[in-house]
């Protein structure tokens, strides 16, 4: 999450540095986005044959290697490029640790558990939002690459050295010479109307929520006139909201249920970017953003827990498929506030961006209660 978020508050600087529009800038988040989306169509099926854990230890490792790539970036093009090859690699970790939570964890502790395995998420959120913009504004960009490629390096390395002491499960060829193809897998899951539900739902997520998330450090620079690293600081708070959620899930997932998560959290998340959009004066955007992220978690905690059980014979394709959408959905959502920045303002672009997450947490809360209502009467 952190290398997936480095890059928000430095595209200002960025966009000087390459003397290029703040839109060129910006591929170094939408690009991310994109492959990583797709190669979910690849780790998704790899995981369920070759398992899971494996393939997480050698994606971490390549993630290292091409955060060095990043590094020595001579231009925008090969910034782009590094980029591309860390999200390639990246994709792998946070849909498959999910997946293996669904084989591992019951339903009925999974969402909690999710809600615990998420704070690494939202540390790894906030302190991509705010070393990006602090290294940026201090040592230069390039050392926030850096730093990435040593973090990824050393816990590639723990990783290995645990993953070569564990026994390899007896019978992983039998189950991989008996699974169907990724496109039989797939088929099977599009197929099912809730999971269409579900996987629509987090491509607009991706849209409304990640990707005008990037656009929100830009915008309180220029329009407020703060610095990269108070930006930076800002937007993170919204992984700190986060934090906050992750704390407090096991008793809210018990008062609201997963309909009143899905509601509230996107209605929070809605005022709150209004309020990002709107405000004049910056001591309110801490507050929002910090908002912003207890409500988005709350919502998206509730989609974590429907993606791991839409295929329970084919979770690392299901989870997979999910992050796709909810990527490719945010890198549509980068390309398209960054394109409509320059037509209306960050301000609207963000008020907008606001009024989608909400209007999404009562699609989600509405469908959720269909889905009970014809459980029970089922029952």
């Amino acid at each position: 999450m952190a290398i997936q978020r480095i890059c928000d508050a430095m595209l200002p600087e960025l966009s000087r540095v390459f003397n290029v529009s703040l839109t060129e800038a910006a591929r170094v988040v939408w690009m991310f986005a994109v492959f990583y989306g797709a190669s979910q169509l690849f780790y998704g099926p790899l995981g369920d044959r070759l398992g899971k854990f494996r393939i997480v230890t050698y994606a971490t490792i390549g993630c290292s290697v091409a955060s060095l790539v990043a590094v020595f970036a001579g231009s925008l093009n090969a910034l782009v490029l590094a980029r591309v090859l860390t999200g390639l690699c990246a994709a792998a970790i946070i849909p498959l640790s999910m997946a293996w939570i669904g084989d591992a964890v019951p339903y009925e502790q999974r969402q909690e558990t999710l809600a615990k395995v998420g704070l690494g998420t939202t540390v790894g959120l906030v302190g991509g939002q705010l070393m990006g913009g602090l290294l940026t504004d201090t040592l230069g960009w390039r050392w926030a690459f850096v730093l990435m490629s040593l973090l990824f390096a050393v816990v590639g390395a723990l990783m290995y050295r645990d993953f070569k002491r564990q026994a390899p499960p007896a019978a992983a060829g039998h189950d991989a010479q008996n699974r169907p193809s990724f496109v039989g897998q797939a088929l099977r899951i599009v197929t099912a109307p809730w999971a269409r539900f579900i996987l629509l739902i987090a491509m607009v997520e991706g849209a409304c929520g990640f990707g005008v998330l990037a656009i929100i450090a830009s915008h309180l620079h220029r329009e407020l006139l703060l610095s990269l690293t108070a930006s930076g600081a800002i937007v993170a708070m919204f992984g700190v909201g986060g934090v906050v959620y992750m704390a407090l899930a096991k008793h809210l997932i018990r008062r609201f249920g997963e309909t009143g998560l899905a509601q509230w959290g996107g209605s929070l998340m809605g005022v709150s970017f209004l309020v990002l959009g709107l405000a004049t004066w910056w001591p309110l955007t801490p507050i929002a953003c910090l908002v912003a992220g207890f409500g988005f978690f709350m919502f998206h905690n509730t989609m974590q827990l429907h993606a791991t059980q839409m295929a329970p014979t084919a979770r690392g394709t299901a989870v997979s498929l999910f992050a796709s959408c909810l990527f490719i959905g945010q890198a549509l959502g980068v390309l398209l506030a960054a394109n409509l920045v320059a037509l209306l303002s960050s301000a609207v672009v963000i008020a907008l961006g606001g009024s989608g997450i909400m209007t999404l947490g009562f699609i989600l809360a509405s469908g959720l209660r269909r889905r009970a209502l014809k459980t029970d009467t089922a029952l």
